[in-house]
């Protein structure tokens, strides 16, 4: 079963089928030798932790779904170019499938 998830803002998504939403991590200000980056040269970190998981691919022989291996408040790590970034009241959130993420963080 898929579940909503409620963002820091008025809106409430739910991710269909195989699909996740993530919030990725926030970058790092600081280098290790103590430099302050700037906004525009920050990388986007390739983690993130799932806020809301869909109900399952959907099996085409049997016609049931295939419960996701992630669930909500998993840390992850994924591509560089995975998913599509939304924007919502402010939040910025990534939905992708559960195919693209490479591993859990435990």
């Amino acid at each position: 079963m898929a579940t909503a998830t409620k963002t820091r803002s008025k809106t409430q998504i739910r991710p269909l089928h195989d699909k996740i939403l993530v919030r990725r991590d926030e970058a790092e200000g600081v280098t290790d030798s103590g430099i302050f980056l700037p906004e525009s040269s920050k990388d986007k970190p390739k983690t993130g932790i799932v806020e809301g998981v869909g109900d399952g691919a959907l099996n085409t022989d049997t016609g049931e779904r295939i419960p996701l291996t992630l669930q909500k408040g998993d840390r992850i790590i994924f591509s560089s170019y995975s998913g599509s970034e939304v924007k919502l009241d402010g939040d910025e959130l990534i939905i992708m499938s559960e195919d693209e993420v490479l591993a859990i963080i435990d």
